[in-house]
């Protein structure tokens, strides 16, 4: 391969690998004037703008305000806007009472209804909820309106949903869902959300049967920039991952889309989830959606779409969305694993290549994948381990992770680059056996047990067509090469990016893999290049000099800022108080009154309040005792009635409260309701002791439990009662967090506890 060749083809390589993200999705550029009925994502930041102005969790005063915001601006646009309340726990044991907003533009003909679908709540305590979910309420509210300036009355009703208590359990969908009458209206849901601040917007299908019949209909709608694939609908749905759309399927048999945006993971739940942060081109993909979506569906049959027949579907620039039958799966493995059996005939044939050569030739990709994969397995631990303060980012993506995962992608080149060059001895055709087959292996493994993942065989066909070449020409045009290249060069850089992004860097074992992977399905041009070990030094230091800026992004400043936590603990059985700490790097602002050295958390961490990392207490040191006054706790019932033990407790607050806890001891709960509400048996059933219930609480409403056990059962009843007024509380002169710090996401925070026990004994 002559040398200008080597480097144009870098160069179209890297060209190839920036459009697979370009072409992934819009770019914002100010749009205030454009026409009325064309959505614009400056009025939807203007409504993102006017939600996130506060905290607005279940209970907290903003709340409201927020309510009262999006129902203002249902009713500006014409809309008869209506609320629907009362409380529900789910299958999570969450109870909370949930406000929806709903209102309903009405079709000319009879038919299931579209519903769109999003929800209003912030998580507690301190997350602003631009993104999550500012950014799919402002989706709505702008769509709607540019909808309804068209002046066309739709075919089919549309209903728009705002959810409550989302993040605390899905509470609102599941009161819609199983107890609103429009709830049986409905044919297909979009809903809209996020899971951090930035990047493409995902669209993930939610069906109890095949998603053959929503995929041909997602594609006849053709959004401009759809990100999606089988792949992550796959292992989406293997994950505990659950959105307001998973209690319409689960609870309504509804299907419906999702559509969310999971970069800038660090900002999810946080109070840096604010206006500022949010990426205005994430928010005009979700309008890029919404808009075709909602034209053709509101006009589409909804009776009619469920499938037994699941797709394959990936994204790739310029063919959008590309969709084939489950059925073609096996066939086309067959074909491919057909063709590389004759290519290697012909290639024997032709002497082009060798058993001896093609066995070495394993020897490369073997060395590169093997130091790739242990430098990604364990390249989290080691990070965590130089830089301690990481392990208190909960979402396990730092600020600078995005520096990593490009210091390990070259990394990753750079050592498939020096594995190839100490193996330069053998012939490109030689070489390229070994990463056919095991790309042969991986279609196959896929076809067997992840079928979403079948699409990879698109680029193992374009491998096998190189190798084809190569085999019949000594010296190939490396352009045409090139273009073979294409279906990896597209497919496969998402991936690498997305699954540190999405499932945490201690998944950056899937990055460095997949780099080699793909490194491989370049082989029939890299194969060719001459000076590999100039190409292997240049990936290292540049591995080195992406490494050493992130080192100098590692420490926490006023943007990047640490999560520290705080709580005040008082036992009302012992009268005794405690401060603790999540924080396992405690900070200056905490080691205030936690000091620096790691204490045992003793039994708090026996039944810790929950969390969605189950993420415990580190830090524990005796406080002032302070006068707070406890709940009062009322047993109305304890009596024996046939095998069975009836016992009614009210729990009233003595003191502004968010949050109670319910935990116990091992025992048998045959039922449980909680303010008129039953736990489900699904949650009473895996529940084997610790957390009964958490009740999330409003307006200072008090809690009663109505237990069922075993006439024989000795319960032990040990509750959690928390209010976030850490830093504002009249008995407290607790400082401001310095700059550098925001309050810990996912864990009770700045939050005054009081834990009691109730012997039943």
């Amino acid at each position: 391969m002559k040398p200008l060749s080597k480097i144009t083809s870098l160069l179209l390589i890297l060209l190839a690998v920036y459009w697979s993200f370009k072409a992934a999705m819009p770019s914002y550029t100010e749009d205030i004037k454009t026409t009325k009925n064309a959505f614009s994502t400056d009025r939807a930041l203007t409504h993102v703008k006017n939600i996130s102005q506060k905290p607005h969790g279940v209970g907290f005063p903003a709340h409201i305000e927020v309510r009262n915001y999006i129902v203002s601006e249902l009713q500006s646009l014409g809309l008869e806007t209506k609320t629907q309340e009362g409380y529900t726990a789910g299958d999570w044991g969450n109870l909370s009472k949930a406000t929806n907003i709903l209102a309903r533009i009405k079709g000319s003909e009879e038919g299931k209804a579209l519903l769109l679908l999003s929800h209003y709540d912030s998580s507690p305590h301190s997350s602003l909820g631009a993104s999550d979910d500012g950014s799919g309420v402002a989706t709505i509210l702008e769509g709607v309106r540019a909808f309804l300036a068209e002046g066309k009355q739709p075919k089919n009703d549309i209903i728009i949903l705002i959810t409550d208590a989302e993040e605390l359990g899905l509470n609102g969908a599941d009161l819609f869902v199983n107890k609103h009458p429009w709830a049986k209206d409905v044919g297909l849901v979009l809903n809209f959300e996020a899971r951090g601040s930035g990047g493409p917007s995902y669209m993930l299908v939610e069906t109890n049967r095949g998603n053959g019949k929503l995929i041909q209909e997602f594609i006849a709608a053709n959004p401009k920039y759809p990100v999606a694939n089988s792949l992550v609908y796959s292992i989406y749905k293997m994950l505990p991952n659950d959105t307001d759309l998973t209690i319409f399927r689960e609870d309504g048999d509804i299907d419906g889309f999702n559509f969310a945006f999971i970069d800038d993971l660090y900002d999810y739940h946080t109070v840096r989830d604010n206006y500022d942060r949010l990426d205005r081109n994430s928010l005009a993909h979700q309008g890029s959606y919404l808009m075709p979506l909602l034209t053709y569906f509101s006009d589409a049959g909804l009776d009619n779409l469920k499938s037994l027949d699941d797709f394959v579907y990936f994204n790739v620039p310029f063919f959008k969305l590309v969709s084939y039958p489950f059925e073609w799966i096996w066939p086309m493995f067959a074909l491919a694993a057909l063709f590389f059996v004759i290519l290697l005939v012909i290639g024997f044939r032709k002497k082009t290549i060798q058993t001896k050569q093609i066995l070495k030739g394993f020897l490369p990709l073997l060395l590169s994948l093997a130091i790739n994969g242990i430098v990604g397995f364990y390249g989290w631990s080691v990070l965590t381990w130089l830089y301690p303060g990481y392990t208190d980012i909960l979402q396990d993506f730092t600020y600078n992770g995005h520096t990593y995962i490009a210091a390990f992608v070259l990394f990753s080149i750079a050592t498939c680059f020096w594995s190839y060059h100490k193996f330069k001895s053998i012939e490109t055709p030689n070489l390229l056996v070994a990463p056919i087959f095991l790309w042969t292996l991986l279609c196959g493994l896929a076809a067997a047990y992840l079928p979403g993942a079948s699409f990879f065989v698109i680029p193992l066909y374009a491998l096998l067509v190189s190798f084809m070449v190569i085999i019949n020409q000594k010296e190939p045009n490396a352009y045409l090469i090139l273009i073979l290249a294409l279906p990896a060069l597209w497919i496969y850089p998402p991936f690498i990016k997305m699954f540190p992004i999405g499932l945490g860097l201690k998944m950056m074992v899937a990055t460095t893999l997949l780099t080699s992977l793909t490194f491989y399905l370049l082989l029939p041009l890299f194969g060719f290049y001459k000076g590999k070990n100039r190409l292997a030094m240049i990936g290292f230091l540049l591995f080195i000099g992406f490494m050493v800026s992130a080192h100098f992004n590692s420490d926490f400043t006023k943007e990047n800022a640490k999560p520290t936590s705080l709580l005040y603990v008082l036992d009302a059985d012992t009268n005794k108080a405690q401060w603790a700490t999540y924080d396992n790097v405690v900070s200056d602002w905490t080691s205030q009154y936690i000091g620096d050295t790691k204490k045992n958390p003793e039994k708090l961490s026996d039944n810790t309040i929950s969390s969605k990392y189950s993420t415990a207490f580190t830090h524990v040191v005796d406080a002032p005792l302070k006068e707070i006054t406890p709940p009062k706790i009322d047993i109305t019932l304890d009596t024996i009635i046939g095998n069975d033990r009836m016992i009614t407790i009210c729990i009233t607050p003595q003191r502004d409260v968010n949050r109670l806890e319910v935990f116990t001891n091992a025992v048998e709960i045959k039922k449980a309701v909680v303010n008129s509400i039953p736990l489900s048996e699904f949650y009473l059933a895996q529940r084997k002791q610790g957390r009964l219930v958490t009740h999330y609480i409003s307006n200072n409403a008090y809690t009663e439990l109505q237990l069922t056990l075993p006439k024989e059962a000795k319960p032990k009843l040990t509750i959690y009662e928390a209010s976030n007024d850490l830093l504002t509380n009249e008995l407290f002169t607790i400082p401001e967090r310095p700059e550098n710090n925001i309050p810990m996401p996912f864990v009770l925070n700045d939050a005054i506890l009081i834990t009691k026990t109730i012997p039943l004994e």
